[in-house]
């Protein structure tokens, strides 16, 4: 049976090798997750280490669907720093093991995101992934709205341009018409010029 459990920062660095064992498999599929192809065991490795900082100071949460003790898939979700966004988080990195698709792993990790969020204040989550790939399915079915397409976006793992399709759905219960908390900070910021990027 999968089980889906959130990973702290030591747990993470303890899960990099079987993690850059999936990501290595998911490039080597053409799937486009920000890496190209060949990807070194090594490298990924110490790209998954690397976010255990940001899994420990909150910015950054990790989720591994668990095959026994094996790692069968995994999904990020990525807080929004800025305090006008504190209500948005990005979904990113969802991959499945090839050997484990089809028996719903990928629906599983992406409820148990979407669960948390809402659970923790967080009302609105976006995605991107590219054009026509098997993922777009998971989440129409998964109650995403596709909001638009970009073309020539991002590459694939042998740095082909892709086009790529934003998606968001939202969770919980927003406040209407109001950050939770903006009151109170509404006399800190007054005096300070905002900035944006």
């Amino acid at each position: 049976m999968t089980e889906i459990v959130p990973v702290s920062g030591p747990e993470l660095v303890t899960y990099a090798d079987e993690l850059a064992a999936l990501l290595v498999e998911t490039v080597e599929e053409g799937a486009s997750v920000g890496f190209l192809a060949p990807l070194g065991r090594e490298v990924a490795a110490a790209w998954w280490r690397e976010r255990a900082a940001a899994v420990d100071a909150g910015g950054l949460g990790v989720w591994i669907a668990r095959d026994g003790e094996r790692v069968a898939g995994t999904i990020g979700l990525v807080r929004a720093p800025l305090p006008n966004a504190r209500h948005r988080a990005e979904v990113a990195k969802l991959m499945v093991r090839p050997t484990a698709r089809g028996r719903g792993v990928g629906r599983s990790l992406l409820a148990a995101v979407e669960q948390w969020a809402a659970g923790s204040g967080v009302t609105l989550l976006i995605l991107d992934t590219e054009t026509g790939s098997p993922a777009e399915r998971l989440y129409r079915a998964a109650g995403w709205t596709a909001c638009g397409t970009v073309p020539a976006y991002a590459g694939d793992p042998a740095g082909v341009l892709k086009p790529t399709t934003f998606y968001y759905k939202e969770v919980g219960s927003p406040a209407p018409g109001r950050l939770a908390g903006a009151a109170d900070r509404a006399t800190d910021q007054a005096a300070s010029p905002s900035t944006s990027l």
